[in-house]
């Protein structure tokens, strides 16, 4: 069989033998894909570091039956140095690089817009300019977006009618109106749901602003509502570090 090229994200490894890694890759047209990279382990390996989670690469692989293996590997773009030295940016990375597992679906379905987003917050993390988690829910959204999970956020889930809406109900499907809301809807406290149309649209300067007690809510409601999804719990996700706001100056906290 042909080789080919494509670039991925490198979503984790794991050890194979005494010399090999196992190697996850999300790549941009070929989905996941799963390769062995034989004798990386070694001190003289010509491409081991080139392989690490949080890594985007050029990579060249020879498919097999079950798992291609690498033959080729270029670094594009490496991020993990900013985010490992950080624990909060670096459970918030994990999380990101594995919802992006859970999300793509079968192995050698083509991705394109999840590889891409992927990269773009693994970037966003390691720039260190936004914090960390709100990078993350943002992350969230837009890929369950892709998956056909987002929440509906300005009609009601169930009827369409336009918003807003106070309550918010996971199987649902997000916010409800007072008609169609189910038992045991939570009722987010007020610009919660406008954080997480915010979150969606990347509107960065507003997002900013909003109080820690609102982002955590809106956290909460991504999470709960990814999960509901997966039908299980992400291993990373409680994991995550939350940042506290500072104080405006001459407030009391």
């Amino acid at each position: 069989m042909r080789l080919y090229r494509d670039e991925a994200v490198v979503v984790r490894q794991h050890k194979l033998g005494e010399a090999d890694r196992i190697v996850t890759l999300l790549t941009r047209r070929n989905g996941l894909v799963r390769a062995v990279a034989k004798g990386v382990r070694r001190t003289k390996s010509r491409f081991g570091a080139r392989l690490e989670p949080f890594s985007y690469i050029d990579v060249q692989l020879h498919p097999g039956r079950t798992l291609d293996t690498v033959t080729q590997v270029h670094t594009v773009e490496s991020f993990a140095a900013d985010i490992i030295d950080d624990y909060g940016r670096y459970t918030t990375a994990c999380a990101v690089l594995e919802t992006a597992e859970r999300l793509a679906g079968e192995e050698r379905a083509p991705a394109p817009r999840l590889h891409s987003l992927t990269a773009s917050a693994l970037r966003a993390i390691a720039a260190k300019q936004r914090p960390h988690e709100l990078i993350l829910d943002a992350f969230l959204l837009r890929a369950m977006g892709f998956a056909g999970w987002a929440p509906a956020l300005d009609e009601c889930a169930k009827c369409a009618t336009p918003g807003p809406h106070r309550a918010f109900h996971v199987a649902a499907g997000g916010a409800v109106c007072v008609h169609c809301r189910p038992p045991g809807s939570a009722t987010p406290a007020p610009g919660v749901l406008d954080l997480l149309v915010a979150l969606l649209k990347g509107e960065w300067d507003y997002i900013e602003t909003v109080p820690d007690s609102v982002r955590r809510q809106a956290s909460g409601l991504v999470a709960a509502h990814l999960q509901w999804h997966l039908e299980r719990q992400l291993r990373t996700l409680p994991l995550v570090e939350r940042t506290r706001t500072p104080a405006p100056a001459g407030h009391a906290g």
